[in-house]
C-alpha cells in the first residue's frame, strides 16, 4: 500500500495536459467486444480502473495490441466464453464497477451476459435495476445467484422495444445502448443519460455500423443491425480531472494553462468555477487560470447563500462537487454544497476540518463551507483517502496547507488519475510516493 507524502505551500506554474477521460475509455473499450473486426481506440487513460477491464478483455480472449501509452487495438475475433463462469471472473470483474458494462455488448452478440457484483467506489448504492430492466426489456431473462452475488441475462434474440428508464444512469444506458445496437427492430431509450461520453460511445458505434439518432438528447432511437465492423475512435479528454486541475491552480494561488480541454464538452463546469469567484480564460482550447490572491463566491440575485449541487447532465457533474468543496474553504463567502445523487460522498469533510477548514456537515447529502479567504492557512495532517474524487479533494487541499500531509491508501488516486505525482512535480508540487 502506498501514500503520498505533499509539501503544501508551493505554487504551481508552466502547463498540463488532461488525461482521456476514464468514463467514457471504460464504456468504449467494452463496446470492441460488439464486433469481430479490430478497433482502434486513442487516448486511452493508463490508470488501475481502465487497466483492470483491458486485462479482463484479455483474459476473455480479446486479441489486444499496445501501440502506445495511450492507444490500443482490439479484436474480439476468438472468445473463451467459459471464461464469464470461472473463478478467476468472478475475482476479477467483482473489483471493477465498469465491468457491468460487458454484458450488453456480449448479450447482443452471444445471447448472455454474467457478471460478479461489481466494486467500485464506496460511495453509497449504485444500483444495477435500471441496466437489467433494459435488458429484460429487450427480451432477455434475468437470473441471480445470491449466494455468489452472481447476475446473469441471457437471451436467443433481442427485439427492439420502447423503454423509458427509471433513472438517467450513465452505464445503463451505455450497456443498454450497446444490446440495442444489434436487436432485431427498432428501439427507443426515453429518459437516457445525454452525457458527452454517451454522445462518444454512439458516434463510435455508428462509425462502426449501427443506426442511432437522437445522440446528444435523452430519447435515443436505435434501429438495430445484423453486424458491426471496425472503427478507430479517440477518447475525450477527462472532465474530472481538468475541474481538478483548476482545483489546484486556484488553491495554490498559481497560474496555470490546461491543454485540449474540448471546451464544447464541459457543459456548466466553467460557469460553476466562475460563481466561485475563480477566473478562467478560453484560449483557444486551452483553459488558462491566473494567479490570483482571493476569489468571492456569488450569492443569488436576491443575496441569498448560493448553493451548488449535482444533476445528470447537462447539469453539473457529481464527480466535481468534491473539488468544489475543496476550493470553497479558501474562498471569500459561504456556499451550500448539495450531494443529490449520492448519500456517503461527503463524509470526507471530517478530514477537512481537522485541517481547519470551516465546513458544517449538515446531513450525508448537504454542507456548508464558510470560506477562510487565506486569512487561516489549512493546516498539514495525516489522512486516508476514502475514494477517486475525495482523494485527489484531499490531494488539492495538502497541496495548499501549511506543512507535510501524508494521504494514505492511494490507490484509490491511482484507480482514476494517470500518473499524478509525475505530472504535478512536473509543473512545481513537491509530492512524493511512498511505498508502504
Amino acid at each position: 500500500m502506498a501514500s503520498f507524502k505533499i509539501e503544501g505551500g508551493h505554487k504551481l506554474s508552466g502547463s498540463i495536459t488532461p488525461q482521456g477521460a476514464k468514463n467514457e475509455a471504460l464504456q468504449i473499450i467494452c463496446a470492441v467486444l460488439l464486433t469481430d473486426k479490430k478497433v482502434t481506440v486513442n487516448n486511452i487513460p493508463n490508470i488501475i480502473d481502465v487497466n483492470k477491464l483491458i486485462f479482463i478483455l484479455g483474459e476473455l480472449g480479446v486479441k489486444i495490441e499496445k501501440i502506445s501509452k495511450n492507444s490500443y487495438t482490439f479484436q474480439a475475433d476468438d472468445l473463451n466464453l467459459n471464461y464469464l463462469e470461472s473463478e478467476e471472473f468472478k475475482r476479477d470483474g467483482s473489483s471493477l464497477r465498469g465491468s457491468i458494462m460487458i454484458v450488453g455488448p456480449l448479450l447482443a452478440r452471444f445471447g448472455k451476459g454474467y457478471i460478479p457484483r461489481p466494486g467500485g467506489d464506496k460511495i453509497g448504492r449504485r444500483r444495477l435495476d435500471t441496466h437489467f430492466e433494459g435488458f429484460i426489456r429487450l427480451g432477455a431473462t434475468f437470473r441471480y445467484n445470491k449466494e455468489e452475488s452472481f447476475y446473469g441475462v441471457e437471451a436467443k434474440e433481442l427485439f427492439g422495444t420502447d423503454m423509458l428508464l427509471d433513472e438517467a444512469s450513465v452505464t445503463g444506458t451505455a450497456n443498454i445502448l450497446m444490446a440495442a445496437v444489434l436487436a432485431t427492430g427498432t428501439t427507443t431509450i426515453y429518459n437516457a443519460a445525454c452525457e458527452p461520453y454517451i454522445q462518444q460511445l454512439s458516434k463510435m458505434l455508428n462509425a462502426m455500423g449501427a443506426k442511432i439518432t437522437g445522440v446528444g438528447s435523452n430519447l435515443l432511437h436505435i434501429e438495430g443491425v445484423k453486424s458491426l465492423h471496425g472503427c478507430e475512435h479517440t477518447v475525450l479528454p477527462d472532465m474530472i480531472e481538468i475541474g481538478s486541475w483548476i482545483g489546484m491552480a486556484v488553491m495554490t494561488r498559481s497560474a496555470l494553462t490546461i491543454k485540449n480541454v474540448s471546451w464544447k464538452d464541459l457543459g456548466q463546469i466553467p460557469n460553476v468555477f466562475r460563481k466561485l469567484g475563480i477566473k478562467l480564460e478560453k484560449r483557444n482550447d486551452d483553459i488558462f487560470i491566473p494567479e490570483q490572491e482571493s476569489y468571492e463566491i456569488q450569492n443569488y440575485i436576491d443575496g441569498s447563500v448560493l448553493t451548488i449541487s449535482d444533476a445528470p447532465w447537462p447539469g453539473f457533474t457529481p464527480d466535481l462537487l468534491s473539488i468544489v468543496l475543496v476550493i470553497a474553504t479558501q474562498a471569500k463567502g459561504t456556499v451550500l454544497i448539495h450531494q443529490k445523487m449520492f448519500e456517503s460522498r461527503l463524509f470526507f469533510v471530517d478530514k477537512l476540518i481537522d485541517m481547519g477548514a470551516k465546513v458544517i456537515l449538515c446531513d450525508p447529502h448537504r454542507a456548508t463551507v464558510i470560506g477562510h479567504d487565506f486569512q487561516s492557512m489549512l493546516k498539514a495532517t495525516n489522512m486516508t483517502s476514502p475514494d477517486i474524487r475525495a482523494g485527489v479533494s484531499l490531494l488539492i487541499a495538502a497541496l495548499s496547507a501549511k506543512g507535510t500531509s501524508i494521504i494514505n491508501n492511494i490507490e484509490q488516486i491511482d484507480r482514476g488519475y494517470e500518473d499524478i505525482d509525475q505530472r504535478l512535480r512536473a509543473i512545481g508540487a513537491k509530492i512524493e510516493r511512498i511505498e508502504n
